[in-house]
């Protein structure tokens, strides 16, 4: 029998909400991969709706952590990093992703950090240039405009064009060892948009899905969380992208209209899709 495919995921644990590894552990299983979590941070709730909630930093149990983990001879397949709490934990993390990640294993950086133009409450550009230096390290690297613009010092936008886009996925070249999937780009057609760029081959192309107008926490960490199962169980990243796209979109499409549920998207009602979006793309 062969040995399971084994994936870390190091973001932060929100009690309640759907977002970081509550969505991580549960979508990126359902492809069949064991999924491994190291929490950045344990949180009450999520940070966005909810007020006075919990937070404890995990920073001085990283190391800790890693060193049992080498004791025990524990390696993985792939490490995919989220949420991170503090710029303290990136030499951290670096330090676990060169020792535990398998030769030829991935590395996947949601640089989740900032979205319409903010940062998340307690980051700054110092905290993403920070960021940007990790991303060095990620085979793919998934930022929406935002964090884009912040990794590359540019001013961000409500829209851009389609050139803008590309030329920021060329710029994000220096910040990966391979892919950029650039997230948040809207045509002119109301779709929206991801940039695939591989910087072996230099070739672009553009994935596109319906916009559905409805805004929620915790779509980037859905995307991304299918993004990685899909590449993981052998999807190129454009047929990942497209996977990702549509299971993100599913999963808003089963939340619209119910106006108590408005701390994530309802993605584990679309899990049991994601076979057919396989087989699809």
């Amino acid at each position: 029998m062969n040995e399971t495919t084994k994936i870390l995921t190091i973001q932060d644990l929100s009690c309640f909400g759907q977002c970081s590894i509550t969505v991580a552990l549960p979508v990126v299983s359902a492809f069949g991969i064991e999924t491994a979590v190291l929490p950045s941070a344990v949180l009450s709730t999520h940070t966005s709706g909810f007020t006075d909630y919990t937070v404890r930093d995990l920073t001085d149990d990283l190391p800790d952590i890693r060193k049992h983990w080498e004791s025990e001879g524990i390696y993985f397949d792939a490490v995919y990093t989220g949420f991170i709490a503090s710029a303290e934990q990136m030499d951290y993390i670096k330090d676990i992703i060169d020792s535990r990640l398998k030769d030829g294993g991935n590395v996947f950086v949601d640089p989740a950090m900032a979205d319409f133009g903010e940062f998340y409450n307690g980051f700054d550009q110092d905290f993403a240039d920070r960021m940007g230096e990790l991303c060095k390290l990620g085979d793919y690297i998934l930022p929406n405009t935002t964090e884009a613009c912040f990794i590359l010092h540019r001013p961000w936008k409500e829209h851009f064009t389609k050139e803008e886009m590309i030329e920021m996925a060329e710029e994000l070249q220096n910040f990966t060892k391979r892919y950029v999937i650039l997230k948040g780009y809207q045509n002119d057609s109301n779709e929206m948009g991801m940039i695939v760029l591989d910087k072996k081959t230099s070739s672009i192309e553009i994935v596109y899905n319906d916009k559905i107008d409805y805004v929620s926490h915790g779509t980037g960490d859905v995307f991304a969380s299918s993004f990685v199962g899909s590449v993981m169980v052998g999807k190129s990243p454009v047929q990942a992208a497209k996977i990702a796209g549509e299971f993100t979109k599913k999963a808003v499409e089963k939340t619209i209209g119910d106006k108590k549920h408005k701390y994530g998207v309802k993605f584990e009602q679309a899990i049991p899709e994601l076979q057919d979006l396989l087989k699809t793309f």
